[in-house]
């Protein structure tokens, strides 16, 4: 069950992009600036904007929100975007404690399975190009897979369908170098389906990792060559990369846990090189922003495409799972929402975008969250009280918690 601190950070990252929100969904966007970094009473940082529209009072009581609740973090960075433009992107805190380094806009912080949009989006411009089907069977691509009790499609795979289990252990905690993606499906590659394919919903990032050695077996370029050349170059996406251990990585953040006394500590060492595609990349919020504008505004996927990807899949006996492929599909509080959410080992991040309203919002941090290491989607999704979450998983009693607070949040600021 999540506990009631995880619940407060939760609902925390939710409250704070939308009251930066309240109110302004149709004025003129004015970007805010950064000036210089100060530091606060008590020795956090802040990185200092100035603003210059009438966002500035919405920025400003998000701004409080944040400053009030920030013991909980060592470091965090926020970025909203509403039509187009990023109207307030800021980092509070430390990046490194012991060094006393500022959060900065150009923080990079571990995203985890923020990676499956990104590379859902690197799928969507293989598909269209008529490089990938999506509903052939893995082996079509990837022949040395073993065959399994039932075949599984790549839209399966996608959409968390196919039967392919979750971390397991002691799994979420790998430290051992892969140097392909090939190279670390052993780890799951001869364990049993879990339902048969399209049955059931179960999350399962190392279906990600398997997809990714798709899209890498259908190019001359490796997995991360192609989302660099594909999607974060042309998106403009600088800030975000591989999480590689042996690289040197400007701005990279120093990640954290929080120990049984509630003191941060610096997080065990991991190797995220066997699941790129499933929560193996460090971003920053602006970058996000970019990424969402791409989509929802840009020529970097067709119509047809992102509705392919955005799109909530049903099992075969018709119950919408709300996830599409590589995106959560929902609504809250009669808003379309459309995004994702990630977990990782030092960090967590935050990423929604509300097409409709053409609104857009990240956050990350650089702490592990017990029970945030799953999908986002699970956790922030504030649907009607009698439905399910996930692909009909009723609600645990703290994620039910985190709902209903989640709800009466934007009560008070969408409607």
């Amino acid at each position: 069950m999540t506990s009631p601190q995880n619940i407060r950070v939760q609902t925390f990252l939710i409250l704070i992009v939308l009251l930066a929100l309240a109110g302004g969904l149709a004025s003129q966007p004015v970007v805010a600036r950064p000036t210089n970094s100060l530091v606060l009473a008590g020795g956090l940082p802040q990185q200092a904007y100035q603003t210059y529209s009438e966002y500035g009072e919405k920025i400003e009581a998000a701004r409080a929100v944040v400053l009030e609740r920030m013991n909980q973090f060592p470091g965090l960075s926020v970025s909203v975007g509403i039509d187009g433009q990023i109207i307030w992107a800021e980092g509070f805190g430390w990046a490194d404690l012991e060094q006393r380094v500022p959060v900065r806009t150009t923080s990079r912080f571990r995203v985890g399975s923020v990676a499956k949009p990104m590379t859902a989006a690197l799928l969507g411009l293989l598909y269209e190009e008529g490089n990938i089907d999506l509903d052939v069977t893995v082996q079509t691509y990837v022949a040395n897979f073993p065959e399994k009790e039932y075949p599984i499609t790549i839209r399966q795979l996608a959409g968390h369908l196919a039967g392919i289990r979750h971390y397991q252990g002691d799994e979420f905690l790998n430290s051992v170098y892969y140097a392909t993606v090939s190279a670390g499906l052993p780890i799951f590659a001869d364990d049993p389906l879990l339902f048969e394919p399209g049955t059931r919903y179960s999350y399962s990032s190392y279906a990600w990792n398997l997809l990714s050695a798709v899209i890498e077996n259908v190019s001359s370029e490796s997995f991360l060559e192609q989302m660099q050349s594909q999607v974060f170059e042309p998106l403009g996406m600088l800030d975000t990369t591989a999480d590689q251990n042996e690289m040197i990585i400007a701005d990279r953040v120093r990640p954290y846990v929080r120990d049984d006394d509630g003191k941060f500590r610096n997080a065990p060492h991991v190797d995220n090189s066997y699941k790129w595609a499933g929560g193996g990349f460090v971003s920053t919020p602006e970058d996000l922003m970019k990424f969402a504008h791409g989509l929802m505004y840009g020529d970097i996927l067709s119509e047809d495409t992102r509705n392919t990807l955005w799109v909530t899949q049903h099992t075969s006996d018709g119950e919408a799972t709300g996830y599409g492929i590589g995106f959560s599909d929902g609504m809250e509080m009669e808003h379309r929402v459309v995004g994702h959410g990630g977990g990782s080992v030092g960090g967590n991040a935050w990423f929604r975008m509300f097409p409709d309203d053409g609104v857009a919002m990240a956050v990350t941090t650089n702490i592990t969250n017990g029970g945030y290491g799953r999908v986002a989607a699970d956790i922030m999704m504030a649907r009607n009280d009698d439905e399910t979450t996930r692909g009909g998983r009723l609600p645990s009693g703290g994620d039910q918690l985190q709902a209903e607070a989640a709800k009466s949040v934007m009560k008070g600021v969408l409607m």
